[in-house]
């Protein structure tokens, strides 16, 4: 586990192995420890960064104001503090828009992109009713009591969580701070990165459940034909949370893209 400090924040990250560095990125309503069968597997060929982002995990409160652009910054002084130089770096959901944002503002950062069951966030993704609809819906998730909060939002998985990650995801959830999921939502809401998608020249990788009922297929459609040369795979009978619903054909696919562009 390691510490640094950006942005009036503690960001905690772990790494684990040796070799080209391949950062991690979670969703909303996460953290780090959602990566856990991609560090452990890819940790023998490569060096596996995995955050807890600000407001999550281990890291420290969200500090007052926190935008979009500042989840990236604090993203680009972990892989500065790895000190690997350039990153590929894995974002799913949420986390693919804040990998997205980091491309935007540190490009010389990213070696490449795999951008997972995401958004160019949700106004830039989803028509304007489906936003509305979830902002509405998050509205609804986050009025509850404290003690009552629930954060698994709807769609995530094809066929409900998968057993064998069952205590992993109960232990995650037990961490979750509404106020922090209430400001990842609210940023993912108002987020339109489409306009950056044409301008990735980096290799990208779109890894996508084929049955994602939150991010849609035509999502990663529109995504493959704004990003010259982009590289679009599919995991069948898989939703949202593709990494965790078939974790070794999702790793496979990763392993075989960074290997390629390390």
């Amino acid at each position: 586990m390691a510490v640094v400090r950006v942005g009036g924040a503690d960001v905690v990250y772990t790494r684990l192995g040796r070799g080209p560095v391949v950062v991690l990125v979670h969703g909303a309503g996460a953290d780090g420890r959602m990566w856990e069968p991609q560090v452990e597997a890819l940790a023998d060929e490569f060096t596996v960064v995995a955050w807890d982002e600000p407001g999550s995990g281990r890291s420290g409160a969200l500090p007052a104001g926190f935008r979009l652009e500042d989840f990236a910054w604090a993203l680009a002084a972990v892989i500065e503090d790895v000190g690997l130089g350039p990153a590929q770096v894995a974002g799913l959901s949420w986390g693919g828009t804040v990998a997205l944002e980091l491309y935007r503002w540190r490009p010389d950062l990213v070696r490449s992109l795999m951008l997972v069951d995401t958004y160019a966030g949700w106004k830039g993704s989803l028509a304007p009713e489906e936003v509305a609809a979830r902002v509405e819906g998050a509205r609804r998730m986050l009025a509850v009591p404290r003690e009552e909060f629930d954060p698994t939002l709807p769609g995530l998985y094809a066929a409900g969580p998968p057993e064998r990650f069952a205590a992993l995801l109960e232990a995650m959830g037990r961490d979750v701070r509404p106020e922090s999921m209430a400001i990842q939502l609210s940023l993912m809401a108002e987020a339109d990165e489409s306009d950056l998608l044409p301008r990735i020249t980096v290799p990208t990788l779109l890894l996508w459940g084929e049955l994602d009922a939150r991010s849609p297929l035509d999502v990663a459609y529109a995504f493959r034909d704004a990003i010259a040369h982009a590289e679009l795979v599919t995991l069948p009978e898989v939703g949202h949370m593709s990494n965790l619903e078939a974790p070794e054909a999702f790793t496979a696919a990763v392993r075989a893209f960074c290997r390629v562009h390390a």
